[in-house]
Order: structure tokens, then C-alpha cells, then sequence
């Protein structure tokens, strides 16, 4: 057994840890091509530290995630002082993905409390007093935020993201809240919860509202991103879309039963009307346009809904296969007035 299953292990044993202020806060930041704002982030996030020292005495500690970056971004982040908080940098061995990013830092997270915001500046560092104010003042759990509105968005994208997150609920189970985003603070207990979730298929807005717990919403207007644009493009959002819908609703699979039981109904009444009119008026049976129309509709019917099929079977395939989430090349610690400690994890698997 690896030490890092081990620590992970003893981790889940010790339960919960402890709550409110005495636990501290552990701030994580997912980043991928960043190195325009990480610098500036940082030193907005050290002010909301300072700040939470003072009135709160609250400990924090940041830790920055590369994944993968093919900029400067991880040279930056090992080159951040560690003066109002700890600092963590972890290097994933390549591009994992988001997901991946936001479980390494959640794994390395030495304080109870779990903030994750990302790295580019669009989620505003000042909200964080107000979610530490909801979670020690209001017993919160899960403090998250939600865009305010959509209207810098085309109509056609505020259509596909209303229809995700209705397609998404239509189970019913558990609601995931529309518009929430990956800026959110979790308790101890909630940090612990997430940490238990077994799957590799990970979506993180629903796994953090699946495991129930006092919740509370903010909304925000997102900031401006500090330079460049960002790496989410519309395939990469397809992408998260499907993986969110194959790992939190059989709404696609009921969604072909129906269609394969309106194709039916549909064929039924066409074929009964074709021996009604043949029958009785002599009619003659249509030609071979409404056979060859009915045909190819029928045909991508049935590929569409092997499609969907084939999306959960391929992530059963990647969950029974249990590769890890990640993979760590590099992880430095710098703690505030203390030398700096260096991890080689080039063959660690976490």
C-alpha cells in the first residue's frame, strides 16, 4: 500500500476532524495555463487571509494545482510567498482535467474547511469572508455561489444550459442548482463526505450537492479574466455536460425508451391507417420515398440511443478498470516562516 493510500486511509478513520474556526481553511486552486493572474490572485488571496487571522483567527493555506499547464504557470506558483498563508504546489503529471485538479487539492488539504476557487480571477477572493461568515456564523455545510444572471451570454447557450440542468433534475433525486459553480466552501464534515466518494467519473457540483447538509446559495457577478481566454470551449463543455449527465441521471436512457415507444405508437397508427385504406378504398400501398424516409429515421433513431447506452457503458468500463484519479509528478510545501519542504512523487500514484 502506498503512502499516500495510507494517509488517505487514516484520513477517513479520524472522521470528520474538527469544526468551526480551530480547523482552518484550505484554499484550492485548480490551474491550467494561468500564469497571467496567479500572481495577482495570490496576493488577493493573502489579504483575505490576513484579514480572516485577524477577525476570525483563522489559518489558511493555499494550494495551487498544475495541471499540466504548457505556460509558466507552475514556475509562478512555486515562486508565490508563503507570507499570510501556507503554501501547497502540486504538479500533476499531465492534463488530467478540472475534476482531477479539484480532488488532488482536495486531497492535500491539511485543514479542515475546503475552498475552491479558480485560478483565473473570475470568482472574486473578497466573497470568501462571506462564505466563512455563513459557515462559522450560520452552521453552513456547503456555501456555494451561482452567477447572478446570463445576459452577457448568446440566447442559444442560455437555452442549452437551461435544458442541461432540466434534463439533469428530471429524476428528482437529489437537485442540482442551476448555475452553481466550482466556487464554494465545504466544512470539515462536508470535506470529509466528498473525500469518501468512491467514483473516478466525477462531477464536482453534483457530488458536493449529493451529500446533503446545510446548504445556502450566493449569487455573484463574475470578474473579468485577467488576460487570455479561457481553455472551455464548446467541445470541452459537451464533454462536462455528458459526464454530468451519465453520472447523476438515467434521464437519456428513459429518454430512449419513450422515443422507442412514441416510434412504435407512430408506426402502429401509420401501418393500421395503410391497411385501413387499402381495404376498404383499394388504395395502393405508398411507394418506396415513405419507406426509405421511414427507414433512415428509424436507423439514427437506433444509433442515437446505442450512443447513449454507450456512454454509460464506457463509464462502468472506466470505473471497473479503477485507474487513479491523478497522478502527482511534484509537490512543494512552503510554510510561513519556516524553510521550504519538497516532495518528489514521480512515482506515487495518489
Amino acid at each position: 500500500m502506498s503512502p499516500a493510500t495510507e494517509q488517505k486511509i487514516a484520513r477517513r478513520e479520524r472522521g470528520p476532524g474538527p469544526s468551526g474556526a480551530a480547523a482552518g481553511l484550505s484554499i484550492v486552486v485548480p490551474a491550467y495555463n494561468e500564469a497571467a493572474s496567479l500572481e495577482r490572485l495570490h496576493a488577493r488571496l493573502a489579504e483575505v487571509a490576513q484579514k480572516l487571522a485577524a477577525t476570525r483567527a483563522l489559518a489558511c493555506e493555499a494550494i495551487y494545482v498544475d495541471d499540466g499547464s504548457s505556460d509558466d504557470t507552475l514556475a509562478i506558483a512555486r515562486a508565490l510567498p508563503a507570507t499570510a498563508l501556507d503554501v501547497q504546489v502540486l504538479s500533476l503529471s499531465r492534463n488530467f482535467g478540472k475534476e482531477a485538479a479539484l480532488l488532488a487539492g482536495l486531497d492535500h488539504a491539511r485543514l479542515g474547511a475546503v475552498l475552491f476557487i479558480d485560478g483565473d480571477g473570475q470568482h472574486p477572493p473578497a466573497l470568501i469572508e462571506t462564505l466563512v461568515g455563513h459557515w462559522l456564523d450560520d452552521n453552513c455545510d456547503v456555501v456555494y455561489t451561482a452567477k447572478a444572471h446570463r445576459n452577457e451570454e448568446s440566447l442559444p447557450r442560455r437555452i442549452a444550459v437551461r435544458a442541461f440542468y432540466a434534463l439533469l433534475n428530471s429524476d428528482g433525486n437529489v437537485k442540482i442548482p442551476e448555475n452553481a459553480g466550482d466556487f464554494r466552501l465545504l466544512s470539515p464534515r462536508a470535506a470529509n463526505a466528498l473525500r469518501q466518494m468512491p467514483e473516478r467519473n466525477r462531477f464536482f457540483k453534483g457530488l458536493a450537492s449529493w451529500i446533503g447538509f446545510k446548504q445556502k446559495r450566493i449569487d455573484y457577478e463574475p470578474d473579468q479574466r485577467a488576460q487570455g481566454r479561457s481553455s472551455w470551449g464548446i467541445r470541452s463543455l459537451i464533454g462536462l455536460s455528458l459526464n454530468g449527465l451519465t453520472a447523476f441521471s438515467v434521464a437519456p436512457l428513459r429518454m430512449a425508451t419513450v422515443f422507442g415507444l412514441l416510434l412504435a405508437v407512430i408506426a402502429l397508427v401509420y401501418g393500421g391507417k395503410i391497411l385501413w385504406e387499402t381495404i376498404v378504398y383499394g388504395a395502393s400501398v405508398p411507394g418506396y420515398p415513405s419507406v426509405f424516409v421511414g427507414v433512415m429515421v428509424l436507423g439514427a433513431v437506433q444509433l442515437i440511443m446505442l450512443g447513449v447506452v454507450g456512454e454509460y457503458i464506457g463509464k462502468i468500463l472506466y470505473e471497473i478498470k479503477a485507474r487513479p484519479v491523478y497522478f502527482v509528478a511534484e509537490h512543494d510545501v512552503k510554510l510561513r516562516d519556516q524553510a521550504d519542504v519538497k516532495t518528489d512523487a514521480r512515482t506515487a500514484a495518489e
